[in-house]
């Protein structure tokens, strides 16, 4: 008998053994073979299609969404390299930044120092002295890509060109540029002076949507400064060519070889894309062409919301006002393949015990919209659209009047 219970036992043992490793076996993720000589995407995109092959000659090549941010393409994206000209990009960003603040003006003059006037490569002989506008001098930059100008802005904004360097590695920093280091503000090779084609869409990025009025040098195909005497030609060829191309910066020199960040629009749809040491210019701007062919061939954006459009509306305490619009901070889209639907719904999550006084865009909330699986697809803040005040004693007695006494 006690044999039997012995055989019993261990066969219940071995049965549930097996079923434990049957369900551990069958819990462990699949894993895929994968070919070692494809391109994939970048974890920044969302994209779920196998990014494409491509031949590419350049050191390095990126395409970005500028709505969203998604890289589509990247190619040796995070390798440290000679950014030549395309500096110029995080120079014009810091510019426009203080043109928007209101503590620059574009009609305020930028003098030449003797350190400026100093500075070989793309220049427009600025001498010592000498004075131009802010918005001559941002013509100079974006369109002959003018060193001793961009060492003039560079002085006028950080009050040395030491101290804009700076600014321009801390605004890098800010914006997670992780593979960047500036030793000057126009871009000629000097030891540890580097970026990467990921970082460059970065910061074309910030700069074309935070700052869209860049585009109105960046487009120019031919201008002129000192009454008309000297000629400004952009040195962006692909701008008479392709048809939506409304920027970057261009930047070539022996070491860096040829680069580009190109921004172009079409319907609506924004894509930036980045070649770094390319052979030539011809296999630069080839390179771009492809790149954005692609990205305009195969994706479309769904807009999510436009920035202040009102979402909610609250009432607040120690205010008998009214209730206040809540509003979108920026505008949200999802990017996705041409002929794809995305499933999402949208979720409101919003502090409603708000007390006066609050000041304009203050943040109270968010917006989210996930997808069937509830993966975030994108998110914002929602911000108050008006500076909300603190009701005074009066107000509240003549509501207390009109509320009983009138009834």
């Amino acid at each position: 008998m006690r044999n039997i219970l012995k055989k019993e036992m261990m066969l219940c043992i071995l049965v549930y053994l097996f079923v434990v490793i049957f369900n551990i076996v069958y819990a462990l993720p699949s894993f895929a073979v994968v070919d070692v000589n494809t391109k994939y995407q970048t974890a920044e995109s969302s994209i779920k299609t196998n990014a494409p092959v491509f031949n590419f000659t350049s050191g390095a090549q990126v395409l970005m969404e500028a709505s969203t941010g998604k890289i589509i393409y990247a190619n040796n994206e995070n390798e440290k390299l000679y950014p030549a000209s395309v500096t110029k990009v995080m120079t014009m960003l810091l510019i426009m930044e203080k043109i928007d603040s209101g503590a620059l003006k574009y009609t305020d003059n930028v003098t030449c120092s003797k350190q400026a006037s100093l500075m070989g490569g793309s220049q427009i002989w600025f001498k010592e002295g000498e004075t131009l506008t802010v918005d001559e001098a941002l013509k100079c930059i974006a369109v002959v890509s003018a060193n001793d100008v961009s060492y003039a802005m560079a002085e006028l904004i950080g009050g040395s060109h030491e101290n804009f360097v700076n600014m321009m590695n801390n605004k890098a920093k800010e914006l997670g540029m992780e593979n960047t280091n500036f030793m000057n503000a126009h871009g000629i090779d000097e030891d540890g002076h580097y970026t990467s084609a990921k970082d460059i869409a970065i910061m074309s990025r910030e700069l074309i949507t935070k700052h869209p009025d860049i585009l109105k040098y960046t487009t120019i195909w031919q201008d002129s400064i000192r009454n008309g005497t000297f000629t400004l030609s952009s040195t962006n060829k692909l701008l008479k060519t392709y048809n939506g191309l409304n920027g970057l910066k261009t930047g070539s020199t022996s070491t860096a070889m040829f680069n580009l960040s190109a921004t172009a629009t079409r319907d609506g749809l924004t894509f930036i894309a980045v070649v770094m040491k390319g052979p030539s210019s011809a296999v630069r701007n080839e390179e771009i062409t492809t790149l954005l062919n692609y990205g305009f061939a195969n994706y479309s954006v769904e807009k999510l919301c436009d920035k202040n459009e009102v979402v909610e509306k609250v009432r607040v305490n120690k205010s008998l006002d009214k209730e206040y619009d809540v509003v979108t901070a920026e505008n949200k889209t999802i990017l996705k393949t041409k002929g794809e639907s995305i499933e999402h719904k949208k979720i409101i999550e919003m502090n409603k015990n708000l007390n006066a006084p609050i000041d304009k865009g203050t943040v109270v909330g968010k917006v989210k919209w996930v997808d069937k699986n509830n993966e975030i697809l994108a998110e914002t803040s929602l911000v108050i659209s008006e500076e909300i005040t603190c009701s005074k004693f009066n107000e509240y007695v003549k509501k207390i009047i009109e509320k009983y006494v009138f009834l």
